[in-house]
Formats: C-alpha cells, sequence, structure tokens
C-alpha cells in the first residue's frame, strides 16, 4: 500500500497511545496475519550494542512510564477509523486490531538498575503479532528516558554530594520534559522545576523567580522585596541581572541573615562564586547558600568543586543527554517456538549489526568485596562458555515487568519511581571507582561475558 499522505484536521490530545508507532509495525502484522504466522510464540529482547558518548555504565529509566503506555496501547474508533481512511491495513487486520490488549509478559532490568553492552534491558514473551507493535513504543521511551538518566548520574557523580536541580523544560518537548525531569531525578537529582513531573511522577519541584521578574520593577530593590513578602527570606534571590556585587549587598539588607540562597546565572563562575562567597561572609549571611545555572553540564560541574558553589541547576545538558539524545537501544527477535512447539534461537548475522539469538539470564558478577568485575549472560543453547568459569558471587538482573498482561504495581506511578531512585543508589556502589572518571572517551567499566546457560 502506498504512504498516506492524508493529514488530520486539527490536533487533539492523545486518548490513546496505539499510533505512537511506526507505520511498518502495523504492515508487518498485517502481512504476519495473512501468512499465519502472527500467533507464533516469540521472544523479543531489548538491548544496546554500545554505550552512549563514552560512558562507562548505563542506567535503565523510562521502564515505568513503558508499562503505563503499553496498558494504554488501544485502538479504539478513532484510531481504527483514521487507519481505514488511509489504508493503512486491511480490513481483518483492523479487526484484530480493535481487540487487542497485550497478554504476554515481560521481565528485564530494574529501573535505576546499571547496564553494559549487550544486557538484555527488556524482553517481551508474546505471540509475533502482539510484541512486534510494541517496538517503536518500548524503544521511544527507553532509548531517551535511560540517555538522560546516564547523563544525569555523570552529573550526579561530579557534584559529589552537592543537590542538583533538573530546569530543562524549555529546551526540549513539553512531555519529554516530564520524562526527562523522571529519569533525572531517578539518577539522583534532587528536584524538578516541571510542576508536572511533580503530580505524575512525585518529583520534588522547585522554583522562584527569573530575570523577567527583576525586570518588571522600577529596581532591583523593589523585585527584590516583592520576592522575599511572597516567599519570605528563605528563598533564592537572583542576582546577576545587572551587578553582581551590588545585588548582593543589596538581596542581604533587603532579607537579612536570613537569606536562604542567591543564584548566579552568567560570568565566569569560578570567579563569580568566590567574591559572592566572600562578599556574604563578610556581611554575617554564612548560612546564605550559592546556586549556579548557568548552561552547566558533567564538565563544568566537576571544574566548579573546588568552589563553594551549594547546589546547581541544569537545563539543555541533561534534557538532551549531554551530547547523546537517546541511548542507540534496538529491540530485536531473539526465539520463536517452531513447528515442533521447541524454542529455537534466532540472530542477525548483518555486518556490524549481527545479535546473539536465545533466551538470557543476565547476573552481575561481583568480587569478595562486593565490586562489580563482568556482566554475565547465560544464553539458553549456546554451546561454547564464554567467561562463566570465574569465581564471584552473581547478583541476578532480571525481574518480572508484566505477567499475563498486567504489570506490576511496584514499577508503576510515584511508588516506582522512588523504587528506582533507591536501586540505583544501591547499583552504583558496586561499580570500582574508576567507572566515575569523566575523561572523554573511555569504555565500559565492566566486560560483558556470554556463558552457556546453566539453572534459571
Amino acid at each position: 500500500m502506498s504512504s498516506s499522505p492524508a493529514v488530520p484536521p486539527a490536533t487533539a490530545p492523545l486518548t490513546s497511545t496505539a499510533l505512537l508507532t511506526d507505520r511498518y509495525e502495523l504492515t508487518m502484522l498485517d502481512a504476519a496475519l495473512a501468512d499465519d504466522t502472527a500467533s507464533r510464540a516469540c521472544l523479543f529482547e531489548v538491548f544496546a550494542r554500545t554505550l552512549p558518548h563514552g560512558r562507562r555504565y548505563g542506567v535503565v529509566a523510562g521502564t515505568g512510564r513503558v508499562l503505563d503506555l503499553i496498558r494504554d496501547f488501544r485502538f479504539g474508533e478513532p484510531e481504527l477509523d483514521w487507519l481505514r481512511e488511509n489504508e493503512v491495513v486491511r480490513p481483518a487486520t483492523l479487526d484484530w486490531l480493535a481487540d487487542y490488549r497485550f497478554s504476554g509478559t515481560i521481565r528485564g532490568y530494574r529501573e535505576g538498575e546499571l547496564y553494559f553492552p549487550g544486557s538484555p534491558i527488556l524482553t517481551v514473551e508474546a505471540s509475533f503479532a502482539e510484541g512486534v507493535i510494541l517496538e517503536t513504543l518500548v524503544l521511544s521511551v527507553l532509548n531517551y528516558d535511560s540517555s538522560v538518566a546516564g547523563a544525569a548520574a555523570r552529573m550526579v557523580s561530579a557534584a559529589a554530594g552537592r543537590p542538583l536541580a533538573e530546569m530543562g523544560s524549555r529546551r526540549t518537548g513539553e512531555r519529554s520534559a516530564v520524562a526527562a525531569a523522571r529519569a533525572a531525578y531517578i539518577a539522583g537529582f534532587a528536584a524538578t522545576s516541571n510542576l508536572e513531573a511533580g503530580r505524575s511522577w512525585g518529583v520534588p519541584t522547585m522554583g522562584t523567580a527569573a530575570h523577567a521578574f527583576t525586570l518588571l520593577h522600577d529596581s532591583e530593590e523593589e523585585a527584590f522585596r516583592s520576592q522575599i513578602e511572597a516567599m519570605g527570606p528563605g528563598t533564592t534571590l537572583l542576582i546577576d541581572t545587572y551587578d553582581v556585587e551590588r545585588a548582593t549587598d543589596l538581596a542581604v539588607e533587603v532579607a537579612g541573615p536570613a537569606l536562604g540562597a542567591v543564584r548566579l546565572d552568567s560570568g565566569d563562575l569560578p570567579a563569580l562564586v568566590a567574591s559572592v562567597r566572600a562578599r556574604l561572609d563578610a556581611l554575617g549571611n554564612h548560612n546564605t547558600k550559592i546556586t549556579v545555572t548557568n548552561d552547566l553540564d558533567e564538565y563544568t560541574i566537576a571544574a566548579l568543586a573546588a568552589t563553594p558553589v551549594d547546589s546547581y541547576g541544569v537545563g539543555t545538558s541533561v534534557v538532551t543527554g549531554s551530547g547523546s539524545v537517546a541511548a542507540g537501544m534496538v529491540y530485536k527477535l531473539v526465539a520463536h517456538r517452531g513447528d515442533d512447539g521447541e524454542w529455537m534461537s534466532v540472530a542477525k548475522r548483518s555486518a556490524k549489526k549481527s545479535t546473539i539469538g536465545g533466551r538470557k539470564n543476565a547476573v552481575r558478577r561481583l568480587d569478595d568485596r562486593g565490586t562489580a568485575t563482568a556482566e554475565v549472560l547465560y544464553v539458553e543453547g549456546l554451546e561454547e562458555a564464554g567467561g562463566s568459569a570465574a569465581a564471584g558471587a552473581e547478583r541476578p538482573l532480571l525481574v518480572d515487568l508484566v505477567v499475563d498482561g498486567v504489570p506490576l504495581d511496584e514499577h508503576l506511578g510515584a511508588a516506582g519511581v522512588k523504587r528506582a531512585r533507591e536501586h540505583h543508589v544501591e547499583a552504583l556502589r558496586e561499580l570500582p571507582l574508576s567507572a566515575f572518571r569523566l575523561s572523554r572517551g573511555g569504555e565500559a567499566i565492566i566486560p560483558t561475558e556470554y556463558a552457556a546457560e546453566r539453572g534459571r
């Protein structure tokens, strides 16, 4: 069928996630229904061949969002009418889509877990028809959220215990902004400026005033007094609209020793931070904190480590994955049942895009100090063992996410985000210190080994 030129007459709010997909997912389904392979039991796997941007580990994020979207993956009359009008698939396929409900099983790494090249981050076991049409939806979430979380984790380690706030909503799409705030929080950010992330996912929100508020008033003093009247002296005053030194003095004059913080959003930050700290201390405001928010990334945060900064606000770099807006994950068929009912491994052999077929059981090997030494994937049907003989404890990585079409509550909502954030902290403790180097380039901090399957 030819591609469709039709354009909807108006933009309406999404009531279904069913069309958040690529056309070829449905045309594959259409063909499979016609040749009677659509019902064949299949195992799909999400993994990344490499880590983005020279990172030494990846962070799984977006899982809870994926489960929500799969739960809402329904073809209602508006979606079916559009597919019918544009002749995307045949009438028989539309009938099948009208009754679509995912009924399979999904297992994978817990949200907040670390991953490495080849890690089976998510596995979808279902009929070909049920599983194949989820590909674009799953990847669009995991690729973006995991890239943001990986970048955020590096910023958290560079901040060395100083809190970070995510402030990038104006630098990405309106829905991506919510996803980015959620992912950054899982990776260790303390708060976000995005209110929807607070409402939907329980991420703490923060924010006071921008330069526009100062410019609105006839003087900087009037702006400061207005903000303090509304928010109390513990607020954060933005002091770089005009002259930083004068604004520092004015902020202390207006708010007194109870002034919560001052914010710097421009200029030579190391020099400014040092001078502002000295001035605040000279005025007796030893407890007034300094936060900076000027185009920060993990490298500029690390460069500020020796300065008396108290907290950071990060925008563009975190919501764009610090140069990698996608984590490079793919969704591949790795096994299906044959005519005899037995599982058979399938794999691509394409140059530089080959895959390793078969069901995998993933564990993280730890030494006697609890430090990760390898990501070990036990592969069903693999005849030659790789590094499986090495000694060490093994922590299982795969958990149930969806059972018989029902997402498990523990991974959903604000409570799921909280659990993911907590798990991320525990997973990081297993990494060697060299994992937190910020030098550009490099490779995964631990190797991925493939070994012959042994009891699951």
